[in-house]
């Protein structure tokens, strides 16, 4: 099979870059691989394939499936004019894209191409709110009520989506798209010597260590975790928090946990390289992974605790209800959330969780290892191809 790979790439700061590192040398190894340059992009040291890249304006060949991957955030703007390009398969990796379109619209000072695809998506209800907009009204969940799907799917000819819950969705939006679902790919980080991660973190051997990955934004249950903190922390027990990443709402995160009074249990690392990544979730004694509304997406967060044989805490929502639940204990999205994670804190403490990492281990590779997603791609693409 011939493919032409379209995405973010490293030093791109986007969970789709790394999934494009961590897969396409797998991929390459059963399909003959060609990847567009991003605009202004340069290689990261080491880059690897840099003999199969092709300029951006750079089309799909007659004898080729092009793979263009959507994100819901402004890195992936360059990719939406090639999905009205022949023989080309989206793959989505969040099943949100409201967000997108307003940065490719709105935020472009095109308020009127806002509009008419909002109204070709959604009829009068679309036209409505792209009004509102206009008049400053806008709603938190909106992007989530009109999630846009098929404002932008131009006219591609398959999709593949990386849940159960998402290819029903798409399935509903266009009855008529073929759709197939590829579980998500991530590297296995191997051995991981946990201890010494632990002493590296300053987390004493015998306390409940609690991690976040990913972009820090109050609505991925931020204020829920610190809460069921400070109430192991009345408890008298030994919790700590680690919160891997970076976001826009660092101060406000901070607010929080000295108005909480957890400043001397509460660590942010800041955004860490490839590399550390995949290890650093082995430390930890819960990941938590949480989010309301959610975007639909296909948590790599989630997958990168589970790959390092974590147990991961997970909003009960969609796509996050596929996991085994021995593997991800569910968290009632809502104001239950904080009683929730506090119970799960408190059991994990009293008894452990020998069994649970075994779970979150096999749960990992059960079809998310790169090479055999990359067969599965491939497999999966054969039955859309034109």
């Amino acid at each position: 099979m011939k493919l032409l790979w379209a995405s973010p790439l490293p030093p791109v700061r986007s969970g789709v870059s790394d999934y494009a590192v961590e897969l396409l040398g797998e991929l390459e190894r059963v399909a003959e691989v060609r990847v567009v340059r991003p605009p202004g992009w340069e290689p990261p040291p080491g880059w690897s394939l840099e003999a199969r890249m092709v300029e951006e304006d750079e089309g799909p060949r007659p004898d080729e499936l092009q793979l263009v991957h959507m994100g819901n955030n402004p890195h992936h703007e360059w990719l939406l004019p090639r999905l009205a390009q022949p023989r080309t398969v989206v793959v989505l990796h969040d099943a949100v894209v409201h967000h997108l379109l307003v940065e490719a619209t709105v935020a472009r000072g095109r308020e009127g191409r806002y509009g008419d695809m909002m109204a070709a998506a959604y009829g009068a209800r679309g036209a409505v709110l792209a009004g509102a907009r206009r008049l400053g009204i806008t709603g938190r969940r909106d992007p989530f009520l009109f999630p846009a799907r098929t404002a932008v799917l131009g006219e591609v000819v398959g999709a593949v989506v990386h849940s159960r819950w998402a290819a029903r969705e798409l399935a509903r939006d266009v009855p008529t798209l073929p759709v197939v679902r590829v579980p998500l790919a991530a590297a296995d980080p191997g051995p991981v010597d946990r201890t010494a991660l632990r002493t590296e973190l300053g987390v004493a051997p015998d306390a409940l260590l609690v991690m976040h990955l990913g972009f820090l934004t109050l609505e991925k249950g931020m204020l829920h975790i610190l809460g069921a903190l400070a109430a192991a922390r009345r408890r008298g027990e030994d919790v700590r928090l680690v919160l891997v990443g970076e976001g826009r709402e660092e101060a406000a995160i901070d607010a929080a946990v000295s108005a909480l009074g957890l400043g001397d249990q509460v660590t942010r690392t800041g955004w860490v390289e490839a590399e550390q990544l995949l290890r650093l979730p082995a430390a930890a004694d819960l990941g938590v992974v949480m989010r309301t509304p959610s975007a639909g997406e296909t948590s790599a967060a989630a997958l990168r605790f589970l790959a390092c044989g974590t147990p991961v805490a997970v909003t009960a929502l969609h796509q996050f209800l596929e996991w085994p639940e021995a593997a991800a204990p569910r968290i009632t999205p809502g104001p239950a959330a904080t009683a929730d994670l506090a119970r799960l804190l408190a059991a994990a403490g009293r008894t452990g969780w020998g069994e649970r990492r075994a779970a979150a281990r096999q749960a990992y590779l059960d079809g998310h290892r790169p090479a055999d997603v990359a067969r599965g791609l491939v497999e999966a693409l054969a039955r859309l191809s034109p």
